[in-house]
């Protein structure tokens, strides 16, 4: 087994990481990684419904689509996430035998963590890790999360979207109870990075032919290569998400603004704009304008920064519009 020396902090580089190795190398690989805040969606969610957009936006919070179902995760540095990639497995949907080797270890650090349910590991009823998996090809990526020491207030906030404005069909987050691996060790404090070493040692202790592996230049260039081709992009974090309809209003100054979208593959496919607003000009014409844009606030901006609104919707601001249609 090869073990993957990763240092990087970014989501879209760890993720790119991942799919990296699993097409470059036949080994059977381990990896561990960090990453500053970020959001990472599952591979059937609808990243809008999934977060709170004005919390992520405010922060700068990185959103990131896995390549694995499942649902939403909040990680920053104090959480620890693991990965193992291997070729060939019996059964691809057997997600305890990837969580019994970090459950040995948790339990030699004096933590009662169980696997509970159909991907999670719990303590005392409360969840530290999810997990999830994808094929490509012949091998299995799985990977899950280690809530060591984060910052559960900060989970809460990104990931409290307003879901009553959407209609779909997408796969939901289920709410659970968490905490935090650091409050249960019994055999004294350890430091993340501590916890992390710990983790690797144990794991080369319990499979044969365990060598450490830096990412290699070429390696970095390819990750990168990825990074910007897939992982950073609209088209793949947002675009990618199943189709949905959505319904907001808001009282501004200048009137009331209704919306009502449906959204296909990121793109408007049907909006209506009602309101109390005045105006003398039909708003069918802001209508056909934003078919086909992304439902995007930089990309509606740039639509209707350039139309004067005034004969349309009166007092109402383009940033006041904007920010109806994607949730205030």
């Amino acid at each position: 087994m090869r073990l993957i020396l990763n240092e990087n902090t970014s989501a879209y580089y760890n993720l790119a990481c991942e799919e990296y190795m699993a097409t470059h190398y036949d080994e059977d690989i381990f990896m561990m990684w960090t990453s500053v805040p970020s959001i990472l969606i599952g591979r059937h969610q609808n990243t809008y419904s999934e977060i709170n957009v004005e919390y992520v936006e405010a922060n700068k919070i990185p959103v990131v689509r896995r390549r694995s179902g499942g649902g939403t995760v909040f990680c920053d540095r104090g959480n620890m996430n693991f990965t193992f990639i291997e070729s060939n497995p019996s059964d691809y949907t057997d997600f305890e035998k990837f969580t019994k080797p970090i459950l040995k270890y948790l339990r030699f650090l004096g933590v009662p963590a169980v696997f509970s349910g159909r991907n999670d590991m719990t303590i005392e009823g409360k969840k530290f890790s999810g997990n999830a998996q994808y094929r490509i090809k012949s091998k299995v990526i799985h990977h899950g999360t280690l809530l060591f020491d984060s910052s559960l207030s900060d989970l809460t906030k990104a990931l409290t979207p307003r879901k009553e404005k959407f209609q779909d069909k997408a796969i939901k987050s289920a709410a659970s109870r968490v905490t935090n691996i650091s409050n249960h060790l019994s055999q004294g404090p350890l430091t993340i990075l501590e916890f992390k070493q710990g983790l690797y040692d144990f794991i080369a202790k319990n499979f044969e032919g365990f060598t450490y592996y830096p990412i290699s230049k070429e390696d970095h260039e390819g990750i990168i290569n990825l990074v910007q081709s897939k992982y950073e992009t609209w088209d793949w974090n947002f675009g990618k998400s199943p189709k949905y309809s959505y319904r907001h209003c808001q009282k501004f100054s200048g009137g009331l603004i209704e919306i009502g979208l449906n959204v296909n593959k990121g793109l408007i496919g049907e909006i209506s704009i009602q309101g109390d607003f005045f105006g003398y000009e039909p708003i069918e014409n802001i209508e056909s304008m934003l078919i086909g844009v992304k439902h995007d606030k930089q990309a509606l901006t740039e639509v209707l920064e350039h139309i004067d609104l005034y004969p349309y919707m009166g007092k109402i601001m383009v940033e006041e519009l904007v920010s109806v249609i994607c949730q205030g």
